[in-house]
């Protein structure tokens, strides 16, 4: 995943608990949540949609029922769909600049 993050501009990688975090101006895109999935940034609405289109790749716990995140499961879920959520979630921040 780092690949992809950093290859959205103004991206940058940083370490939480020892854990990758990719964030655009301090805000965070993406971060591992542990060695299998990894928590995106994302609107509502757009989760919504994702966790629709995509049951088997992501899912919300119920700690992030009240932010704007969706976890995604890397070893068996769609990698375009992964990619997709990270490219939306840049969009997101980018927004916010």
């Amino acid at each position: 995943m780092s690949a992809i993050a950093l290859s959205m501009d103004g991206v940058r990688e940083s370490s939480v608990r020892g854990r990758p975090r990719w964030s655009l101006s301090g805000r965070l895109v993406a971060r591992a949540l542990d060695n299998a999935s990894i928590v995106i940034r994302t609107g509502f609405a757009e989760r919504e949609e994702l966790l629709a289109a995509h049951p088997t790749t992501f899912f919300v716990p119920p700690r992030f029922d009240a932010h704007m995140m969706i976890v995604a499961r890397l070893h068996d879920g769609d990698p375009a769909a992964i990619t997709t959520a990270l490219h939306a979630a840049w969009e997101l921040q980018a927004a916010a600049d």
